[in-house]
């Protein structure tokens, strides 16, 4: 079936978080919010025929997890990255960002050193010292606005007691889809220092521009038993609310110590929903993902054109993956603080400011294409109409280092 994703839907008054908590996060509801990663799309048609149906049964009691749940992703993992998993190794989690919380307080210690690659997920901050672990930064380079690993300061931080590496593989907020060549040379490293990985591959299914994702644990026999892997088909298909993941180990061991833990909270079962709407997407969701690819990929060429020929001073990510776009707002000559007021108060736009994602960072924005076209149009043009104010109404044309 075709999908239409310039429909408009009004989202008020169902408790979501990027619509509802607009005062908590901005101090107003007079924005646009572009912000926390979900999409303002439907999701597959078999997907919310499968909710529908599980609804109608009127029941709703504790569920167990079918094997076809589990097959359901390993056949996903399988026809679309070449990864051929072992079943009796993948667990549930609630969540990506609570799988990485248990993984550092499972496989670290107290004031443990955990490596962290910036700009990067906020929450990565979050998991590593909500329990007391150090963290470290390998802070990505930067040429014309493409992002890669610094691989001596890498090696120079794992050689010095690092016990846990965090990857974003595909990295959020920067949307680099790391080559083969740049994971053999990451997990080569960790092998050598006998340093664990957890890869958060959440955003591995929004491949754009044909690239290709590789899972870490891929990489070589070695790396995969270093690795484990942590994703989800909710970032794909728009399933956040529904608290779902997977965690994928190298090990038993591994395994049992990560299911322990949930065991021990009673949090290792899912909702009846998560179960069959999870297996849908993953057996029947693949045209519905088909179809979204390029209507993301015009929406930040949309956004990428715009800025070029009205907003200079702004410069958006091409992101490699993801429907996150990295604004370089650096020529507009504003702090932080400043930046942060002028997208709310005068763009009227609620963005992700730069500075969560690497602390010392400044005049940066993420923002979040993943909404109808009309309703991004409508967004640029409040977006340059701040641009040319703040420049006194004349449009600027200057460029960097010109």
């Amino acid at each position: 079936m075709k999908y239409d994703f310039d429909k408009i839907i009004n989202r008020d008054n169902t408790f979501s978080v990027k619509y509802e908590e607009r005062i908590r996060n901005f101090g107003t509801n007079d924005l646009i919010p572009l912000w926390i990663a979900d999409m303002d799309f439907e999701t597959a048609k078999p997907i919310t025929e499968a909710i529908k149906k599980r609804a109608a049964h009127g029941i709703y009691g504790y569920v167990s997890k079918p094997d076809s749940f589990f097959q359901a992703f390993c056949n996903w993992q399988s026809r679309r990255n070449n990864w051929d998993i072992d079943r009796n190794l993948v667990s549930f989690s609630p969540g990506v960002v609570p799988s990485l919380s248990v993984i550092v307080n499972e496989f670290t210690d107290i004031n443990d050193k955990v490596l962290i690659q910036t700009p990067v997920y906020p929450e990565f901050y979050d998991v590593v010292e909500a329990w007391d672990r150090i963290v470290l930064e390998n802070k990505l380079l930067e040429k014309d606005g493409v992002y890669s690993v610094d691989f001596e300061d890498f090696e120079n931080k794992l050689k010095h007691g690092t016990k846990l590496f965090i990857l974003c593989n595909p990295q959020n907020p920067v949307g680099r889809v790391w080559s083969m060549e740049e994971l053999q040379k990451m997990t080569a490293l960790c092998i050598k220092y006998n340093v664990l990985i957890a890869s958060d591959e959440i955003h591995a299914d929004l491949m754009l521009w044909g690239n290709k994702h590789i899972p870490t644990a891929t990489i070589s026999e070695k790396a995969g038993k270093i690795t484990i892997t942590c994703t989800s088909c909710s970032k794909t298909f728009n399933l956040a609310g529904l608290q779902a993941s997977f965690a994928v180990f190298p090990d038993k061991n591994s395994k049992d110590k990560f299911d322990k833990f949930w065991k021990n909270l009673e949090i290792h079962r899912n909702n009846c929903f998560s179960i069959v709407a999870m297996e849908a997407a993953y057996s029947e969701g693949e045209e519905w993902l088909k179809q979204l690819i390029p209507y993301l990929e015009n929406n930040i060429n949309y956004v990428r054109k715009y800025c070029k020929a009205n907003i200079p001073q702004i410069k958006p990510s091409k992101p490699e993956s993801t429907y996150l776009v990295w604004l370089d707002c650096r020529d507009l000559g504003l702090s932080n603080e400043e930046l942060n007021d002028f997208m709310i108060n005068k763009a009227h736009l609620g963005l992700n400011s730069g500075n969560n994602f690497s602390r010392s960072l400044s005049g940066y924005m993420r923002m979040n294409i993943a909404c109808p076209r009309s309703v991004l149009e409508k967004a640029m043009k409040q977006l340059d109409s701040a641009v040319n104010n703040l420049n006194g109404g004349i449009k600027s044309n200057y460029i960097r280092g010109e």
